[in-house]
C-alpha cells in the first residue's frame, strides 16, 4: 500500500496533510483518505469528520512515520488519494489483509 502511496504523489494523484486533505475533501476530490492511527488528536478531529461527513473512504493506515516517510515527509496525519483507480487499488489490498476500511 505505501509503494502505491508513493507513486501517487509522484504522480499528483495524492495530497498530503491535513490542511491539503481537508481543502480537497471540501472540494469533493478525495476518494479515499488514508489515517495514521497515532495522529494527533487535534489533527484527527479537524479532518476525520469532514471525512465521514463527505462518505469518502477511511482506512486506518500505519503509523504516521510510515505514512510520512511514504510521502518524503518526517510524518503525516493523513494521506487523501484523488484517483479512482490508485483508491480502488489500495482499498483492495487493504481489504484483502485486514478487511480495514471504515
Amino acid at each position: 500500500m505505501l509503494r502505491l502511496v508513493g507513486l501517487g504523489l509522484r504522480g499528483g494523484l495524492v495530497v498530503v496533510g491535513v490542511d491539503r486533505v481537508r481543502e480537497a475533501a471540501r472540494r469533493g476530490k478525495v476518494l479515499l483518505a488514508i489515517v495514521a492511527p497515532d495522529a494527533a488528536r487535534n489533527s484527527l478531529d479537524k479532518v476525520v469528520p469532514l471525512l465521514d461527513a463527505r462518505g469518502v473512504w477511511r482506512i486506518s493506515g500505519p503509523g504516521a512515520v510510515a505514512l510520512g516517510g511514504a510521502v518524503g515527509r518526517e510524518s503525516t496525519a493523513v494521506v487523501g488519494v484523488l484517483d479512482r483507480d490508485l483508491a480502488e487499488g489500495i482499498r483492495e489490498i487493504v481489504e484483502s489483509k485486514v478487511g480495514g476500511t471504515h
